[in-house]
């Protein structure tokens, strides 16, 4: 569905392979599972913001991906550090809405 909408993706298999992938490459936008393999999406997201911060990087955006809708799971997203939310399963107008607001 990315790549229709003319995105390039490279997916990790858990939260550990995100984090390494950031500190690989550039990134625009970075969609985090919260439930993932390893190092869960909250997780990485705190590596990715600590490395950031340690290393002077810009603030890269990181939306939430999770089928835990409640507001109370969308804080906890906000919390965390993940810039914005998008609750599965992923409605597409809502999926493009959100790339084209980050």
């Amino acid at each position: 569905v990315l790549e229709r909408f003319g995105c390039r993706v490279d997916i990790a298999s858990n939260g550990r392979d995100a984090v390494r992938l950031w500190q690989e490459r550039s990134y625009h936008l970075i969609l985090m599972d919260c439930q993932m393999p390893l190092l869960d999406g909250f997780e990485a997201t705190r590596e990715i913001r600590r490395l950031e911060a340690e290393a002077e990087r810009p603030r890269i955006p990181i939306i939430a991906m999770t089928a835990n809708v409640l507001e109370g799971d969308r804080l906890r997203c906000l919390q965390t550090g993940m810039d914005d939310f998008l609750p599965k399963p992923v409605q597409l107008d809502h999926l493009r809405q959100t790339l084209m607001q980050w």
